[in-house]
């Protein structure tokens, strides 16, 4: 019985410390909310939910980053959405634009003011 305590005291240990290390944050986050209000904000949204000011002249509405289908996503695909933009619609790349580490700084800024933080 004792084995088994041990055991599970090991395995109870590293799945906090996976869980912990998946919270934590690569990016800066007061880099990431200047990157924000400068770039994203617009389209976006103060409270992220795609009702930036210039939303409602889009054709294609801006992401919910609230939404479960963005809150599933797992962080290198936003980073690559980031980057590259999405083709036909009115989110450009900023690939040029922004360092990759202001890009993940504005990945961590948006992870920070979502639900649960960073779900990935």
């Amino acid at each position: 019985m004792k084995g088994f305590s041990i055991i599970s005291a090991v395995c109870l240990i590293v799945l906090a410390s996976s869980w912990a290390m998946g919270q934590t944050s690569r990016g800066n986050l007061k880099e990431g909310q200047a990157v924000y209000t400068q770039y994203c904000l617009r389209c976006h949204g103060e409270k992220l939910d795609g009702n930036g000011p210039e939303a409602q002249y889009l054709i294609l509405r801006p992401s919910n980053f609230l939404s479960q289908s963005l809150l599933a996503k797992a962080d290198w695909e936003l980073l690559v959405t980031i980057s590259n933009g999405i083709l036909f619609t009115p989110m450009h790349g900023f690939r040029g634009t922004l360092t990759d580490q202001q890009m993940l700084d504005v990945l961590s800024y948006i992870r920070s003011r979502t639900p649960f933080g960073s779900v990935n």
